[in-house]
C-alpha cells in the first residue's frame, strides 16, 4: 500500500476525531493543553488500534487467503458506510465543562473502533503496519487539533461533511483493493 493511500485512510479514520474535537470545542472553549491532550490520546488510540487489528488479521490470513481482498473491501466499505450514515444523525450538544481523563479515554476508544477494524483489513493485504500506525497517529493528532481550533471559531458544524468525505474515501480504497486483486487496475 502506498504512502498516499495510507494518508487517505488515516484522514478517513481521523474524521471521527475531527468531528468530536469540533463538537467538544463548540460546546466550550478549551485550553491548548486540553486540545493537545485530546489530540494525543486520539492519535495514540487511532495509531495503536490498527496494529492490534493487523495482528489478528495476520493470524487469520492463511485461513481466508482466497477471499481476503473481499474481506478487506467489506470491512472498509462497512466502516465508510457507517461514517456516512452517522453524519446524517442529529447529534445532541452537551456542555462539557472539563475534559477529564475518563471522558477523553472513552472518546478515544469510541473513535478508534473503526481503526481496529481497518487494521484487521490490513492483515489481509500488503501493509507496513508500523508505517501505517505512525501515519494514522500523526494524521489524527493534527486533524484533532485543527478540529478543536475550528470548533472554537465556528457555530457551523463542518464535521458532518468531513465524516461523509472520510467515509467515501474508505469505500473508494476498499474498491481499489478489489480492483487491484482482480487485476482490473494497478495503482
Amino acid at each position: 500500500m502506498s504512502f498516499v493511500e495510507l494518508v487517505l485512510i488515516a484522514l478517513g479514520l481521523a474524521m471521527d476525531c475531527f468531528a468530536v474535537a469540533v463538537g467538544v470545542c463548540i460546546c466550550q472553549r478549551q485550553s491548548w493543553r486540553n486540545i493537545l491532550k485530546m489530540a494525543l490520546l486520539f492519535g495514540l488510540f487511532q495509531g495503536l488500534m490498527p496494529v492490534i487489528g493487523w495482528l489478528v488479521g495476520e493470524s487469520l490470513k492463511d485461513l481466508i487467503a482466497a477471499f481476503d481482498h473481499w474481506a478487506a473491501f467489506a470491512l472498509l466499505a462497512f466502516i465508510g458506510g457507517k461514517m456516512i450514515l452517522q453524519s446524517f444523525k442529529q447529534q445532541e450538544r452537551k456542555n462539557i465543562h472539563e475534559l477529564k481523563l475518563a471522558i477523553l479515554l472513552s472518546l478515544a476508544v469510541a473513535t478508534s473502533i473503526d481503526a481496529l477494524i481497518t487494521g484487521l483489513s490490513f492483515g489481509f493485504i500488503d501493509v507496513n503496519i508500523l508505517k501505517a500506525g505512525i501515519i494514522i497517529f500523526v494524521t489524527t493528532f493534527v486533524v484533532t487539533i485543527i478540529g478543536g481550533k475550528l470548533g472554537e471559531k465556528t457555530t457551523l458544524i463542518p464535521a458532518r461533511w468531513a465524516e461523509r468525505i472520510g467515509g467515501v474515501v474508505l469505500i473508494m480504497i476498499g474498491i481499489k483493493v478489489v480492483l487491484n486483486h482482480l487485476e482490473l487496475v494497478n495503482w
